[in-house]
């Protein structure tokens, strides 16, 4: 498995009501070394969670304890700039498992998915009401069912679906990346092979 197997997320949720953040916000380019999936939560948000001299800053929202959860919603256009896989890397190794947003980046969307974050596309008007219902009270909880493709504030029963690919849809219920995949459908594969011609 390359990850935890996805079905319903329910849990408390860490508004970030932020326009255009970029993945050199998300894992800026200097902690890009690494080449695993591991330690990049700690860098998550760095320039914002962190002064010069590493002391946290009071006003971010990650350093704020009122506020938790596996959910982050952000605002519009999430995820855009540069294509490193860092910056899903980095969401992922922090705790989160699921990103709303109004709008993605599609090549931060895609590397989200490849490794096991969720990320949950909403109407403007639906992530204006899950952000103040968070800000009304920060131990609501929000319900993401990827099964049935809907995520509901549990306080209001207000709910909305979403979109995603049938494909990345059953890998993130299995908890299958890309190779993962293949290795479950090794045997047709070499069923297939047997009838190629050499």
């Amino acid at each position: 498995m390359a990850y935890d197997k996805f079905n319903t997320l329910r849990s408390t949720a860490v508004p970030l009501p932020i326009e255009n953040v970029d993945t050199d916000q998300l894992i800026p380019a200097r902690f890009l070394k690494a080449t695993e999936r591991v330690g990049f939560g700690d860098n998550l948000f760095r320039d914002w969670r962190y002064n010069g001299d590493n002391t946290p800053k009071p006003d971010f929202v990650l350093n704020n304890p009122i506020y938790s959860g596996k959910i982050l919603v952000g605002g519009k256009n999430f995820g855009s700039g540069s294509s490193r896989e860092h910056a899903a890397w980095a969401v992922y190794d922090y705790g989160f498992r699921c990103v709303v947003s109004s709008f993605f980046a599609d090549i931060f969307r895609n590397n989200c998915l490849n490794i096991g974050v969720l990320p949950v596309q909403v109407s403007p008007e639906f992530s204006e009401k899950i952000f103040a219902a968070i800000f009304a009270d920060p131990n609501t909880e929000l319900e993401v069912n990827l099964p049935e493709q809907t995520i509901t504030i549990l306080a209001t029963g207000e709910k909305e679906t979403f979109e995603i690919s049938a494909y990345k849809k059953d890998n993130m219920l299995n908890g299958f990346d890309d190779i993962d995949y293949l290795q479950s459908i090794k045997p047709e594969i070499q069923e297939f092979a047997k009838h190629l011609p050499l």
